[in-house]
C-alpha cells in the first residue's frame, strides 16, 4: 500500500446532482421541481400553517375558553403522603420545608393538604391551603393546621 494506489472503499463517494445544467445532463428543465406553482419558483417558502389555499385549521376551528390571570395553582399533597413523610423522618411539625427536602415539591410553588389518606400521627402542618376534609383530619387526632 502506498499513497498513489489509496482509493475510498467502493460505492462510499457518490458524485454531486448537478441540477438546472442543461437537457444533456438529465437534470434541466424542471430541475426536479416539476411543473409550475409556487414549490416551482425561487423564494418560494410556505408560511406556518399554510394548508396549500384551504382554509387553515387554525382559521376553522373557532377560539374556545379563556385563562384566569387570576388562578392561583397548588401543588396537592395528600394526608398519606404526610403520614409517610412524618414516620420516615420522626416529624411533630411538617413545614414547607420538608416538603422541599423530600423533593414534593420546589421552593417557588405553593402547598395545598388534600384530605386523600388516612393521618395517624399528631402533627402541626404548615402549608399555603388546606381542603376541609384535611382540617377535619389533623384535628381529628389532635394536630394543628396551621395556613401560610
Amino acid at each position: 500500500m502506498n499513497l498513489n494506489n489509496l482509493h475510498p472503499a467502493e460505492g462510499s463517494i457518490k458524485t454531486r446532482k448537478r441540477v438546472g445544467r442543461g437537457a444533456g445532463s438529465g437534470l434541466g428543465g424542471t430541475s426536479t421541481r416539476g411543473h409550475k406553482g409556487a414549490k416551482s419558483r425561487s423564494g418560494y417558502s410556505k408560511k406556518i400553517g399554510f394548508e396549500g389555499g384551504q382554509m387553515p385549521l387554525q382559521r376553522r376551528v373557532p377560539k374556545y375558553g379563556f385563562k384566569n390571570i387570576n388562578r392561583v395553582e397548588y401543588k396537592a399533597i395528600n394526608l398519606s403522603t404526610l403520614q409517610a413523610l412524618a414516620e420516615e423522618k420522626q416529624l411533630t411539625k411538617v413545614t414547607i420545608k420538608d416538603f422541599i427536602e423530600a423533593g414534593f415539591v420546589s421552593s417557588k410553588h405553593l402547598v395545598k393538604i388534600l384530605g386523600n389518606g388516612s393521618l395517624t400521627t399528631k402533627l402541626e402542618v404548615e402549608a399555603n391551603a388546606f381542603s376541609k376534609s384535611a382540617v377535619a383530619a389533623i384535628e381529628a387526632v389532635g394536630g394543628n393546621a396551621v395556613k401560610l
